[in-house]
């Protein structure tokens, strides 16, 4: 156990200080979400697995709270069963969420996908749903960014190599997001 937690806390001190070097896309992103909302659009997001939890805990940080009471923001973590798993029965797993975005997503909206590799089928589909509908798009990514880094309007690419540290790199900049909102919005 000492080892592994002597590992994780070595990797995230030399991964924390890197994060720093994302602000002009973190930026680039809460104006963009500011944005959206002053025009009544909203936030979607969506992941799979672990990033799905991310994005599920963005999308209640914005419409519910974070550290302040404040107005609900419009936001939707693309994450109900019922929905999923309509989609994937009817049109297969790479449309789980693509289908969800033809029929929520409007021009002016915001798309943030959650994922390490940046290579998952079903997150390229939803990126690619998005643009058609006019949705801009950002991504928390890892790694190298995959394919996802250039279908992103922002692409936001924590230079990690393990998901952990990656997970752990978008939970500190997803919640700074969120502190740069509370800071803005009554």
């Amino acid at each position: 156990m000492k080892r592994l937690l002597d590992t994780a806390v070595s990797e995230l001190t030399q991964l924390l200080p890197s994060l720093a070097a994302l602000e002009p896309q973190m930026s680039q992103l809460a104006e963009a979400i500011m944005d959206a909302w002053s025009r009544h659009g909203k936030v979607m997001t969506c992941g799979n697995g672990g990033s799905a939890s991310d994005a599920m805990h963005l999308a209640e940080e914005l419409i519910a709270r974070f550290q302040k009471n404040r107005r609900a923001l419009a936001a939707i973590a693309l994450c109900d069963p019922t929905a999923i798993t309509c989609a994937a029965n009817d049109f297969g797993f790479e449309q789980i969420f693509s289908r969800q975005i033809e029929g929520l997503g409007n021009a002016g909206d915001v798309l943030v996908v959650f994922t390490t590799s940046g290579n998952s089928p079903n997150v390229l589909r939803a990126l690619e749903a998005a643009k058609k509908q006019g949705v801009l798009t950002a991504g928390f990514l890892g790694r190298d960014g995959g394919k996802a880094a250039a279908m992103c309007d922002i692409p936001i690419i924590v230079p990690a190599q393990t998901s952990a540290r990656i997970q752990e790199g978008h939970k500190v900049l997803y919640h700074v997001l969120c502190a740069w909102v509370d800071q803005r919005v009554d």
